[in-house]
């Protein structure tokens, strides 16, 4: 564990509790010299004295990691971005509000919310200034919401992308169903048959895409017959979390706030997907395997019989306490750079402003279809990381009708690069090794970049004429665009 210096933060949980310094010593068994020391940031928090004042205080040592500050650094260089004409904050001094002001970083965060609601209220009144208004509205007092899906994606990224009480669930349904000696698929189609009275069938139709429709009337599961055994087992396994576990769906979004009835259907959706990834790859089993085969994809795909974006989606979920798996973040684009999918199990902040980066190698995955791309990939602030990219694809159903694309990306910090063995070969200990990419040309620094596509928001940037003739907006004040 790196040592950390995060004395503001100790002295601000012993004036919440009204403690002395000296009271705070004598509880964690420590001198009060060493304890002033701590606060002062003199001397680094080691791994028993964290566990101490966990213990104590009762909070959670996720506060005094460098992963939560790295997640807080990037909110608070997102947020600064997103502000029109907001004076560019260097890099350390943001640094040092996220490490030992986290009060004053999480208020400036809550500000910027508050600007971006106001933001678009005044844009929801203009679009609505030509209509009539209705007696009694109050337009200026209606509720802003978020998109459900980033509202859904948000959710699942407060709980680092894993739900304890689901997942062990899932597991132990797993082990019933090998310790009866049936296929999964099987197991699960008679569970829904015997326990729920639902009878599944396999379809040819195309219902608009869709892989899973339900007939609460007729209590018929219909899955298309384009579906491999694993996604059919998925997809009822989706079905029966729907059916079965109300209660441990219903006590894990009773954890956050709902805007709307729609956000939180959609949100147990996104749970009993959950579920379903958990029980046709069960921890315990799926972690041992990624642990042995060195977090082989195509190998784990082939032995548990499910695709490449399964597996990656999967190995992103794996943070049971006691037992976790490599942190790592994953995110599907598509060729036009949606981003239709990205959970992240630690620090790793995708940016919402400016879009991701075209160095980034989820981005050539599209120009070598089928094979998997890694990379060494460093951010402006210092962190660097292992990249793993491939494209997959899917056909459409029949002659004219359109396939997907997309390409999956799956990275983790380079200090768990040695488990992956896609590091096989790399200089993970070189600088000059890794490409530097960053969250987006809005939030990021780097002024020599041959592919910036948008200046810097927070700081005039120097002109580049080596970078495909861009010049910064701020050099061509008084010209015409």
């Amino acid at each position: 564990m790196a040592k950390t210096f995060m004395g503001v933060r100790l002295r601000s949980l012993r004036a919440e509790r009204g403690m002395t310094q000296l009271a705070l010593a004598h509880a964690l068994g420590l001198s009060p010299s060493y304890v002033n020391q701590l606060e002062q940031d003199q001397r680094p928090f080691t791994v028993s004295v964290l566990l101490k004042i966990h213990r104590l205080l009762g909070v959670d040592i996720q506060q005094f990691s460098e992963d939560e500050e790295a997640r807080v650094l990037a909110q608070l260089s997102d947020a600064l971005a997103a502000v029109p004409g907001a004076p560019g904050v260097p890099q350390p001094e943001l640094r040092e509000v996220a490490a030992k002001l986290p009060h004053l970083a999480q208020a400036i965060l809550a500000l910027h919310r508050r600007h971006a609601e106001d933001v678009q209220r005044l844009e929801a009144l203009s679009a609505r200034l030509g209509d009539s208004r209705a007696e009694g509205e109050d337009w200026a007092a209606a509720p802003l919401r978020q998109m459900p899906f980033e509202a859904v994606r948000d959710f699942f990224f407060a709980h680092r992308n894993y739900f304890d009480a689901l997942d062990r669930a899932a597991e132990a349904w797993a082990l019933e169903a090998r310790a009866q000696g049936a296929a999964l698929s099987d197991w699960l189609a008679q569970r829904l048959r015997s326990l729920h009275a639902v009878h599944v069938q396999r379809t040819e139709r195309d219902a608009q895409g869709s892989l899973r429709s339900y007939d609460a009337a007729s209590r018929t599961l219909l899955l298309s017959a384009q579906l491999a055994p694993g996604q059919q087992a998925f997809q009822m396994a989706t079905q029966l979390a729907l059916l079965e576990m109300e209660t441990l769906i219903d006590d894990c979004l009773a954890t956050a706030t709902w805007q709307d009835e729609a956000t939180r259907r959609l949100a147990r959706i996104g749970l009993a997907h959950y579920t379903a990834g958990a029980l046709v790859l069960p921890y315990g089993e799926f972690l041992q395997a990624a642990q042995t085969l060195r977090h082989d994809i195509d190998r784990l795909a082939r032995q548990f019989g499910v695709g490449f974006e399964t597996v990656c989606h999967r190995l992103s979920t794996l943070q049971r306490p006691g037992a976790p798996g490599v942190p790592f973040f994953f995110i599907r684009v598509d060729r036009a750079g949606n981003i239709s999918k990205r959970q992240s199990a630690t620090h790793f902040h995708f940016s919402k402003t400016g879009g991701t980066c075209p160095l980034w190698n989820v981005y050539e995955a599209f120009a070598q279809p089928g094979r998997i791309l890694p990379q060494l990939a460093s951010m402006p602030d210092g962190r660097t990381y292992l990249w793993v990219a491939r494209s997959i694809s899917h056909a459409g159903a029949g002659w004219g009708t359109p396939g997907k694309m997309f390409s999956i990306g799956l990275g983790c910090d380079v200090q768990h690069a040695e488990r992956l063995v896609y590091s096989a070969g790399m200089d993970l200990r070189s600088s000059h090794a890794a490409t530097p990419i960053g969250m987006g040309c809005k939030v990021c620094e780097r002024g020599a970049c041959p592919q910036r596509a948008f200046p810097f928001v927070g700081k005039p940037l120097l002109v580049n004429e080596n970078a495909q003739g861009f010049v910064p907006y701020a050099a061509m004040e008084g010209h015409a665009s």
